[in-house]
């Protein structure tokens, strides 16, 4: 019987070598290493940045035979394979397996080798703690992208746990791309330094009226009103968002001019109440669909000569979409729409917009996911005490995918400034940008 047991597992661990070898093998030498569930090393003690860990022997099988990314981001969810070292170069190794494995005859045999690997070790996580602990794929109802179906879609990524993000986002718990100075630059000086930017951006005056459209905890909003004097609101549709929000409104002592508000934007009511608005990291939300009825709310929101500053994620053009439901759609960010930045600023032209700026902050994003990752990564025990492994390892994964997008340029995100003209065209904007440049507006 133990020969028996001798021989299956030396099986398994050939067949296993076999497929790392037609399957993650380069000319150039191995990037990432693998290590097996006995401790052996392919393709050998090489020393690699990452490695790539198998739990047990059916763990191919798990990652590859479903055929898609999301079978893949659940065998890492739910430990077939762990990630030592730089998460974000397993996407740069996915993205050339994808090639490499492009053709019919070479998918018919890798998935012959992959059967011949059991199958009953699978999922070692829910194996361990029961379906019912873990973070479960996205579940949402109702028509897309109508309110009662965006509000589950936003609360399903953002109430996960205030705690959980205080962890590893910067002091002020701003959750959208940082603006750097330098690559060195602290996270926390970045975002602060993006708030600025944003508010200088649209020249925010004292006793002016902002909307800060899908406020997060309240960042921008705070600092629009600590700094630059105005009144500000804040809205989104995560409870638990406001709570902390308001709370730290009311610690700064802003409450008089400062507030965060449960609400959808299409609900907003306040018809050309606002000198300048500001939507950052929210429009992935809104849907290819909506982009009309976004751009003309906040078209009408805004007094004529307000300016509002788009802040979004975009999809480059001709990118082809996943075919069905990926992991980030899955567990991550349901029904997120990336469009392309030219169909974006078409909508917003013909709510009547005029385009005054367009800025590209790819880099800027990447740099930030990076820091992300690496407190989350840092922070992984205490996060324990908030979420269940699943769930560290959805925001681990998507983060690092994430920034591999980025710096490839397979997503990009944009800050557009938008202007409402008006009776006679006038823009009452200034003829230069010199005042972003500039020393930063300290006006209380």
């Amino acid at each position: 019987m133990a020969s028996e047991t001798a021989n299956q597992n030396s099986h398994e661990k050939e067949r296993t070598v076999h497929l790392l070898d037609e399957l993650f093998r380069v000319e150039e030498g191995p990037r990432i290493g693998v290590r097996l569930w006995d401790g052996f090393n392919w393709p050998g003690d090489v020393s690699t940045s990452t490695k790539i860990i198998l739990n047990h022997p059916g763990a191919l099988r798990a990652m590859f035979l479903p055929g898609h990314e999301l079978g893949l981001g659940e065998a890492y969810l739910y430990d077939d394979f762990d990630i030592e070292g730089n998460c974000e170069e397993v996407f740069d190794l996915a993205e050339e397996l994808a090639r490499r494995t492009s053709g019919w005859r070479v998918k018919l045999r890798a998935a012959k080798d992959l059967l011949g690997l059991p199958a009953e070790g699978e999922h070692p996580w829910l194996k361990a703690h029961g379906d019912k602990s873990r973070r479960s794929p996205a579940k949402l109802s109702g028509r897309l992208h109508s309110q009662e179906r965006d509000r589950q879609a936003v609360t399903f990524h953002y109430n996960v746990s205030n705690e959980f993000y205080k962890l590893w986002l910067d002091r002020k718990m701003v959750y959208s791309s940082a603006y750097f100075q330098s690559p060195e630059e602290d996270l926390d000086l970045a975002q602060e330094g993006k708030l600025d930017y944003i508010c200088r951006k649209l020249r925010l005056q004292p006793g002016q009226k902002f909307l800060d459209i899908g406020c997060g905890w309240g960042a921008l909003a705070m600092h629009a009103a600590g700094r630059y004097g105005v009144d500000a609101t804040g809205i989104t549709l995560s409870e638990p968002q406001a709570e902390l929000a308001n709370g730290l409104i009311e610690a700064a002592g802003l409450g008089d001019r400062c507030r965060v508000m449960v609400a959808d934007y299409r609900d907003v009511e306040a018809k050309e109440d606002y000198d300048a608005l500001a939507s950052v990291g929210m429009f992935e939300h809104v849907g290819e669909a909506l982009l009309s009825v976004y751009f003309r709310q906040a078209y009408d929101l805004l007094k004529p000569g307000g300016v509002f500053l788009n802040h979004g994620i975009v999809s480059r053009v001709g990118e082809i979409p996943h075919a069905g439901r990926n992991f980030i759609d899955t567990y991550v960010f349901p029904d997120g729409e990336l469009i392309p930045v030219s169909i974006t600023l078409k909508a917003a032209e013909d709510a009547g917009f005029e385009i005054r700026d367009l800025e590209s902050l790819r880099e800027h994003y990447a740099m930030t996911l990076r820091r992300w990752v690496s407190r989350l990564e840092k922070a992984h025990d205490e996060a324990l005490k908030y979420v269940d492994e699943p769930t560290y390892r959805v925001w681990r994964l998507y983060m690092s995918g994430s920034a591999n997008g980025f710096t490839r340029g397979r997503i990009n995100v944009y800050q557009a400034l938008l202007s409402k003209p008006g009776a006679q065209g006038e823009s009452g904007l200034p003829l230069t940008r010199a005042d972003w440049y500039g020393t930063k507006n300290r006006a209380a």
